[in-house]
């Protein structure tokens, strides 16, 4: 059953920490109803960058902080999507939060801070012992691929760092993060690759193509 957009999640998506709480001590709202697009009001005030609310719904609202909306994606996506590190660090207190939890095209919270060019919350996500930053998505392009081909010289610096990282990992097309970065021309990201020795800078793909 489809749920409309409330009171609690019109001030959770606003930030107004007084009504949020007073819904909650009414008890007319639920804290894990999702609206329209299955946001609760903790994936609102997440992606809104509201800690305080955040807190609050956690805290006194029994809000469930793994509740997906209708593409899969949990709060701690959301938070980290839009660089909200203070959001991510709440949510990371919880246990039951998985850091490494995917949405539908397996792509998880880092990969979503790193896109969006927020090396600082993708930092905090990459201390987490459950983080995996090898694992591809469903075309099997790594995190590393993604930030090479954006020339995201800042990722592409932190996932380099990582022992996990396989920086010659193909997709299944077989194009490598240095084949990506060189084909749309990211000069300073070929540069950072080429500098790592298990880079192979002959490496072709599945139709014969090389960096070069």
């Amino acid at each position: 059953m489809r749920f409309p957009f409330t009171g609690l999640h019109c001030a959770s998506f606003l930030g107004v920490v007084e009504a949020v709480a007073d819904l909650i001590e009414a008890r007319c709202c639920h804290a894990n109803k999702g609206d329209f697009l299955g946001y609760t009001p903790l994936a609102l005030a997440a992606r809104s960058g509201h800690e305080e609310v955040v807190k609050i719904l956690l805290e006194r609202g029994e809000a469930n902080p793994n509740k997906p909306d209708d593409f899969n994606r949990p709060p701690l996506m959301d938070a980290a999507q839009k660089g909200h590190e203070e959001a991510v660090k709440i949510l990371l207190i919880y246990e039951e939060v998985n850091p490494d939890k995917p949405d539908s095209l397996r792509t998880t919270p880092l990969w979503h801070a790193a896109l969006c060019s927020d090396r600082e919350t993708a930092k905090l996500l990459l201390r987490c012992e459950d983080v995996k930053p090898y694992v591809p998505d469903n075309d099997g392009r790594t995190l590393l691929s993604h930030a090479a081909s954006m020339g995201m010289e800042g990722v592409v610096k932190i996932l380099l760092e990582s022992e996990e990282v396989d920086p010659d990992k193909p997709d299944n097309n077989g194009k490598t993060p240095l084949l990506d970065a060189a084909f749309v021309g990211q000069q300073e990201v070929v540069k950072m690759l080429l500098e790592h020795e298990d880079v192979n800078p002959d490496s072709p793909d599945n139709c014969g193509q090389t960096s070069l």
